[in-house]
C-alpha cells in the first residue's frame, strides 16, 4: 500500500472486518427481533397456500424492498403474492387503508410490510378483524406502542435488546443492524429462511444488487453490516440478472457503477417514478423478463426525471426570490409539485444551512417533507409539534408531515420555538469540508492510489470518499468554463513543480476571484479522466480558499 493509502487507513482508523468484507461473517438475521416469528408466519402462508399480500413504499428504498420479499416469496414456493405500492399523492406515506379492501377482495391471509408499517396501527388493528394476519419488516423510528402485528422485524425497536436473549455478546452487530434500510431488513429476512434451509445456499446472493441500490439511496450508514452488503452488492450489480436493471444502467449512461453512479444516477430515475407518477413503473421494471417491457419503461423513467427537475429548478427559483429568509427552521409553502418537496428541501438545507420543511397545498391541507442535519433530529421535533400537525415522522433527517391550512402560522412557530429551546451551537461545523489528510506536495495523487482507494467502496454516510487537502497550490492556470462561465478549472502546482488539473461545477461567486499566479488553499476528491484513450487523476474541488 502506498504511504499516502497507509495514512488514510490509519486516520479513519478501518478495521480488518471493514477494509475485506467477508460475508460469511455477517450477523445471525435472527438477531433482528421477531424474526423467528416472521419466519414461522411465513412458512404458514406457504404450507397452507394462502394468498399473500407485499406492501410496500414510493421511493427507491421502497420499491427495491418489495421486489426483494417478492422474491424472497417465490424461492420458498409462495405462489400467490400481490404488491402494493402507495400513490405519494393519494395514499401518502405507510400503509393505506386500502390494504383492508385489497386483502377482503382477494382473500389473502397475510400482508408482509417493507420499509413501513412500525407506525400503522390501526391499519393492521383493521386487518386483525378481518383475520388477516401482519408481518412488519421496517426500519423507521417505533413509536412507543408497537403494532400488534404477529412480528415487528425492525433493528430500531425501543425493547430491541430484551427481545433478544442474551445481547450483550452482540452489543456491536445489533448497532450495525440498526443502520439497514428497508431493504436490508427485507433481505435478513431471506438470509434467515436460508439459515432455515428453505432457500438454496447462496441463492438470496443474487438479491444483492437491489441492496446495494436501496442502501444508498436512502443513504444509510455505511457502517459494517451495510459496508458488507454494499461491497457484494457492487459485484453482483455488475453481472446482475435483471433485464430492467441493465437497461436502466444502458439509458442513464453510467459506465462506471460506482456509488455515486447508483445513488445519482440510477437512484433518482427509480424515485421519479413515485415522486412524478407511480412508484409501480418503477417496480414493474425492476421485475421485467422482456427487453423491449424494460426499454420503454426505463425510457419512461428518464422522461419523468427530467420533468422532476424541470420543476425542481422552477420550485428552488420562486423560493429564492422571496428573499433571505429569517426562521432558524424554515417552512416554506407554495404550490409545487408534491412529489419534488423532499428535494426542494434538501437544498434549501444545503444553500442555507438551516433545516427546512416544504409543503404544497391541497384541500385545506399542507402536505410534504422536512430535511435536517447535525444535531436537529426531525422525528423528535414533529412529536414536539403534535399539536399543531395532523400527523408525521419519520427519521431523524427526513420526515413528512401534513398541516391543517389554518394551522400552518402555528406551526412554523412552534418548530422554531423547539429548535431556540434546543440551544443547538455550531451547527455550521456540520458543513464544513474536512480534508482526511492535509498534503503540500502532489506526490502520489496518482493512478495507483485511485485504485486503493476504489478498495473502500461503495463510499456513503459514515465511509465518505476521501477528501485531500492541498496547501498552499500555486495557480499556474485559471479557466472559467461553460456558457454563463459557472464552472471553474485550475492548473495547480507545488514547490516541486508536479502539477494536478482541478474542476469544479456551478460554482459559488467567491470561487471566481481565485486569480491566476496567486496561492490557494484546496480540498478535493481524486477522480479518474480519460482522453483519447489516456487515463489521468485530477481533482474535484470541493472548497476553495485563497491564501
Amino acid at each position: 500500500m502506498s504511504k499516502i493509502f497507509d495514512q488514510l487507513v490509519e486516520k479513519r482508523g478501518f478495521s480488518e472486518g471493514f477494509l475485506r468484507p467477508n460475508y460469511e461473517k455477517l450477523p445471525s438475521p435472527f438477531l433482528l427481533p421477531d424474526m423467528k416469528k416472521a419466519v414461522e408466519r411465513i412458512l404458514e402462508a406457504r404450507n397452507r397456500g394462502e394468498k399473500v399480500i407485499v406492501y410496500g413504499d414510493y421511493d427507491a428504498d421502497g420499491v427495491t424492498a418489495s421486489t426483494v420479499m417478492n422474491e424472497v416469496l417465490r424461492l420458498i414456493g409462495v405462489t400467490e403474492v400481490e404488491t402494493m405500492l402507495p400513490d405519494r399523492f393519494l395514499d401518502g406515506y405507510g400503509m393505506s387503508k386500502k390494504v383492508v379492501q385489497k386483502a377482503e377482495e382477494t382473500g389473502a391471509k397475510l400482508v408482509i410490510t417493507v420499509d413501513c408499517g412500525s407506525a400503522n396501527g390501526e391499519i393492521i388493528e383493521e386487518l386483525n378483524k378481518i383475520g388477516v394476519d401482519t408481518v412488519v419488516t421496517d426500519h423507521h423510528e417505533c413509536p412507543e406502542e408497537l403494532p400488534k402485528a404477529v412480528a415487528v422485524v425492525n433493528p430500531k425497536r425501543r425493547d430491541v435488546y430484551k427481545v433478544v436473549p442474551g445481547f450483550e455478546e452482540y452489543v456491536e452487530e445489533l448497532m450495525w443492524l440498526r443502520d439497514l434500510a428497508g431493504v436490508g431488513v427485507a433481505f435478513m429476512v431471506g438470509r434467515a429462511l436460508e439459515e432455515e434451509g428453505e432457500i438454496p445456499e447462496g441463492q438470496e446472493k443474487w438479491l444483492l444488487d437491489l441492496v446495494l441500490l436501496g442502501t444508498i439511496c436512502d443513504s444509510m450508514n455505511m457502517s459494517e453490516v451495510n459496508r458488507v452488503l454494499c461491497f457484494f452488492g457492487a459485484k453482483v450489480m455488475e453481472k446482475t440478472r435483471r433485464i430492467g436493471l441493465r437497461e436502466l444502467i444502458r439509458q442513464s449512461g453510467v459506465k462506471d457503477l460506482t456509488a455515486e453512479a447508483v445513488g445519482f444516477r440510477l437512484g433518482p430515475r427509480i424515485n421519479a417514478a413515485g415522486r412524478m407518477k407511480s412508484p409501480t413503473i418503477a417496480f414493474n421494471l425492476l421485475n421485467s423478463k422482456k427487453k423491449t417491457e424494460a426499454a420503454s419503461l426505463a425510457m419512461e423513467l428518464e422522461k419523468l426525471n427530467g420533468m422532476r427537475r424541470a420543476q425542481q429548478i422552477i420550485a428552488l427559483e420562486e423560493f429564492k426570490a422571496r428573499g433571505e429568509p429569517e426562521d432558524d427552521v424554515l417552512v416554506a409553502t407554495g404550490d409545487w409539485h408534491e412529489g419534488i418537496l423532499g428535494i426542494i428541501a434538501g437544498r434549501l438545507v444545503e444553500d442555507y444551512k438551516r433545516p427546512a420543511f416544504v409543503l404544497s397545498e391541497k384541500d385545506g391541507v399542507f402536505k410534504g417533507s422536512g430535511r435536517s442535519f447535525g444535531d436537529f433530529n426531525l422525528a423528535e421535533a414533529l412529536k414536539a409539534c403534535r399539536e399543531e400537525i395532523v400527523g408525521g415522522g419519520g427519521h431523524a433527517g427526513a420526515a413528512g408531515v401534513k398541516v391543517l391550512e389554518e394551522k400552518i402560522g402555528e406551526f412554523r412557530e412552534k418548530i422554531n420555538e423547539y429548535y431556540r429551546s434546543l440551544g443547538l451551537e455550531g451547527q455550521e461545523r456540520f458543513f464544513e469540508v474536512c480534508p482526511d489528510l492535509e498534503l503540500e506536495e502532489l506526490e502520489g495523487l496518482n493512478l495507483d492510489l485511485l485504485g486503493e482507494l476504489k478498495q473502500l467502496e461503495p463510499f456513503g454516510p459514515g465511509n465518505e470518499e476521501p477528501i485531500f487537502g492541498l496547501r498552499e497550490m500555486f495557480v499556474l492556470d485559471k479557466q472559467m468554463m461553460g456558457a454563463d462561465e459557472q464552472h471553474l478549472r485550475v492548473m495547480a502546482r507545488d514547490d516541486k513543480g508536479k502539477t494536478m488539473k482541478l474542476v469544479a461545477f456551478n460554482v459559488p461567486e467567491d470561487w471566481k476571484k481565485v486569480k491566476q499566479g496567486e496561492r490557494a488553499d484546496f480540498s478535493i476528491n481524486l477522480v479518474e479522466n480519460v482522453w483519447n484513450g489516456l487515463k489521468s487523476v485530477e481533482g474535484r474541488i470541493l472548497d476553495l480558499r485563497g491564501c
